[in-house]
């Protein structure tokens, strides 16, 4: 699927990443969550944004799941010493300097999975990505398009002999792109092959992720943490 040229900006900060595919499956992606929160998760304080999930069918189950720790990614059941909800689409209609204090006193922003498209639209309309960049010690803990969406151009497949793949502009907080569930059973659409040609598509280099990896990005620098297998496609 061809596009026309397509510009991006990545936006700098001093915030800390953890981009997995699907959450904290194994003891290396938890280990490298500790160490980025630099304290036991005991003792830190998370916020869940469970947006993304929305716009699915049996999306209120799934945010609630989410939400509530008992999803097959429990990441808001890895027992935080406080845990709170911040839902993007009310964020317009509350003060911003109640929701803003919140996420700046919070060492984890959890971001689920879902809708891409609708989760970077709210995450920008909410303010919440302007705000990102100036997070200098908060940890941002995706979930497959909770990963998706930190890009500055991001790719998504499907299963569509029509519509093989999706080109859009992300919100540039690293500065690569992400493919999570590759190779897995149930997403077909993810397959090696398919996602080498979606990344052929994507003007910055793309990182195809099973749900035993992650990325972890700190101060620029990328780190792999796989117990599983990624490839890297470069533009």
């Amino acid at each position: 699927m061809a596009h026309g040229p397509m510009t991006f900006v990545v936006r700098k900060g001093n915030m800390k990443y953890l981009l997995t595919s699907a959450g904290i499956k194994n003891t290396s992606i938890q280990d490298a969550l500790v160490a980025l929160l630099g304290k036991p998760i005991a003792e830190s304080s998370a916020l869940c944004i469970p947006t993304g999930m929305h716009p699915f069918r049996g999306g209120p189950v799934g945010a609630y799941r989410f939400i509530s720790g008992t999803a097959p990614n429990p990441m808001s059941g890895l027992g935080w010493a406080s845990l709170g909800v911040l839902e993007l689409t009310a964020l317009p209609s509350v003060k911003s300097e109640y929701w803003v204090a919140a996420v700046q006193e919070a060492d984890a922003l959890l971001v689920s999975g879902g809708d891409v498209f609708y989760l970077c639209r709210w995450m920008k309309e909410s303010g919440l990505a302007d705000l990102l960049p100036s997070l200098r010690e908060t940890v941002y803990v995706g979930v497959s398009a909770g990963s998706m969406v930190t890009a500055p151009i991001f790719g998504e497949t499907y299963n569509d002999p029509e519509r093989p793949f999706v080109i859009d502009t992300g919100l540039g907080l690293v500065d690569f792109a992400l493919l999570p569930h590759l190779d897995h059973e149930d997403h077909p659409e993810s397959s090696t092959d398919k996602v080498g040609r979606m990344a052929a598509e994507v003007p910055v280099p793309t990182y195809g992720i099973d749900d035993e990896t992650a990325i972890q990005v700190v101060d620029g620098a990328v780190k792999v943490i796989s117990e599983g297998h990624w490839k890297l496609f470069t533009p």
